[in-house]
């Protein structure tokens, strides 16, 4: 799908209403800029609930632990921790 808007005097743009019932952008509805070289891609935020559970689902559940949300919640942020120390 491609729709054409120029940008306003403020710098801003107007996500025509196909695309944001295709995504389900409501008002309030947070948006991710991702901007690679010259493009930029728009996408609705994922509820954080929904990136965990496809984080799991990553797993097959035949071999997953069962974790509850805080101890996966722990263990994300022992790993960022990590990241932030090298």
């Amino acid at each position: 799908m491609h729709i054409k808007r120029a940008v306003g005097e403020k710098g801003q743009v107007v996500v025509p209403k196909d695309i944001r019932e295709h995504l389900g952008l409501r008002p309030g509805t947070n948006v991710i800029f991702e901007v690679t070289g010259k493009d930029v891609v728009i996408k609705a935020e994922k509820d954080p609930k929904d990136f965990v559970e496809d984080f799991c689902n990553v797993v097959p559940k035949s071999k997953r632990k069962k974790l509850g949300i805080k101890k996966i919640k722990q263990l994300l942020d022992e790993q960022y921790e990590e990241e932030l120390i090298r």
